[in-house]
């Protein structure tokens, strides 16, 4: 019998091996034969040396020119039509919305879409983002008109914003929380000692927060609280609400936060602080925090979708209203000044980690969702 056929579409190939490489793993350990189209990148090399064959497809992660945009549409209906996948999984913004489009023109009978967040465009309150919500939301609708469909969600209210944009029934939606954490590379250790380091660690782009996590550290250093506010990331040109590197460079010479750059060793990192902090707008379900909480450390983030279904509010971390430095501030000094309590959310937070984030619990709830799809097909 020939093995079923499963496309992994997502921008980026270093986002596939970050967020998704363990489910193409179990896919394939399952039988099935699994490709992956993202745009061309450094980590190419990597999925092809995992035995995954990959495809080259013209789609940006970020950009509004419409003639490329329509491009990256194109490029993705030749691929469906010449590969014909059995079910394709679509990742990211973007993926899904073409995806979605040209996996209907081309007739691919079962499509998996994964909504990790609807983006900035469902933040912004301007008119202009008014308009463009209009029109996403709209083609949302287009992407999703398949007999054969499961669009899964990190948090209940961007499925509910999508439910009442009219984009698809409700039994075509799952929820999965996250894309899962191996708990044996991000590991429990106990709080290090000396004086008391804040990390946050993202992208730095406005709506993750950036501007109030230097803003409280401003408020901290004001009172004369002990600690060490370090920022891990770097700038993301192609986006709008990237932080500038003059900015970064200001922030430097102020000697507010400590800026380390982009790092990969994020378990290190978290094993090195005593409180992780994402002061996000809005999130599908970030995998930081599911990472904190794996490594017992204690969060501060934002009462927002997708940061509050990452931990239990006073359980395993504090949630603060968004846009507020110093509401973030005096979180920070809390649990900078309860260790006890704040060891405890820790402790709270692997088991949290355990029970819900685990990477073998999320492969295999979306194998399951696989075996649906493809029954009879």
């Amino acid at each position: 019998m020939t093995a079923k056929k499963i496309l992994f579409v997502v921008n980026a190939p270093e986002f596939f091996i970050s967020h998704r490489l363990p489910i193409a793993i179990a896919a394939q350990d399952a039988g099935y034969e699994v490709h992956v189209a993202t745009a061309e990148g450094g980590d190419v090399r990597e999925i092809r040396c995992l035995g995954i064959v990959h495809h080259t497809v013209a789609i940006a992660r970020s950009g509004q020119n419409p003639f490329a945009e329509l491009g990256s549409l194109i490029s993705l209906y030749w691929l469906f039509r010449a590969l014909k996948p059995d079910l394709v999984h679509l990742i990211t913004i973007k993926p899904v919305l073409y995806g979605g489009i040209a996996a209907r023109l081309a007739g691919v009978s079962a499509v998996i879409a994964a909504v990790s967040g609807l983006g900035t465009v469902f933040v912004a309150q301007s008119a202009t983002a008014k308009v463009r919500r209009v029109l996403v939301s709209g083609l949302y609708r287009l992407a999703f008109k398949h007999r054969r469909l499961a669009v899964i969600f990190q948090n209940p209210d961007d499925r509910e914003g999508l439910l009442a944009a009219g984009a698809l029934q409700k039994g075509q939606t799952r929820m999965i929380r996250g894309s899962g954490v191996n708990l044996f590379n991000y590991s429990f250790v106990p709080e290090p000692e000396g004086t008391p380091v804040v990390v946050m660690a993202a992208r730095l782009l406005r709506d993750k927060g950036v501007y109030e996590f230097v803003e409280a550290a401003r408020l901290l250093k004001s009172r004369g609280v002990e600690l060490v506010m370090r920022l891990i990331g770097a700038p993301d040109p192609g986006n709008p609400t990237s932080v500038e590197q003059a900015e970064l460079d200001d922030w430097s010479a102020e000697g507010i936060v400590e800026l380390v750059g982009y790092r990969s060793d994020i378990a290190r990192q978290y094993g090195a602080a005593n409180i992780v902090c994402l002061p996000s707008y809005r999130e599908g379900l970030p995998k930081g925090l599911v990472e904190a909480a794996a490594c017992g450390r204690a969060v501060v983030t934002t009462d927002v979708p997708g940061c509050r279904d990452a931990i239990e509010p006073d359980v395993t971390g504090v949630l603060v209203p968004v846009k507020s430095a110093s509401a973030l501030a005096d979180a920070i000094q809390v649990l900078i000044e309860a260790p006890e309590r704040r060891m405890r959310m820790g402790k709270a937070g692997r088991e949290l980690a355990e029970q819900a984030f685990s990477i073998n619990s999320i492969v295999e709830q979306h194998l399951e969702i696989y075996e649906e799809l493809l029954q009879d097909a």
